[in-house]
C-alpha cells in the first residue's frame, strides 16, 4: 500500500508542476522602489511644462476679457 500511494504521490506532483507550468500569473510585474521614483519624476517633468502652459492661457484668457 505505501508504494502504491508513493507512486501515485510523485505522479500527482509530476502533474501539478506541468499544470503550473501552463498557466501564466496574472499578478503585474514587479517594480522596484527606485525605478517607480524615476517613473514618477519623469512623469511630474512632463506634466509641469503642461501646467504652466495651461495657467498662461487661462491668464491671457483673463487679461482679455
Amino acid at each position: 500500500m505505501n508504494r502504491k500511494k508513493k507512486i501515485n504521490e510523485t505522479l500527482k506532483k509530476k502533474l501539478k508542476k506541468k499544470n503550473a507550468k501552463l498557466h501564466k500569473s496574472n499578478k503585474p510585474r514587479y517594480i522596484s522602489k527606485a525605478e517607480r521614483a524615476k517613473l514618477e519624476a519623469e512623469e511630474q517633468a512632463n506634466q509641469g511644462p503642461v501646467v504652466a502652459e495651461t495657467a498662461d492661457s487661462t491668464e491671457k484668457e483673463s487679461a482679455a476679457e
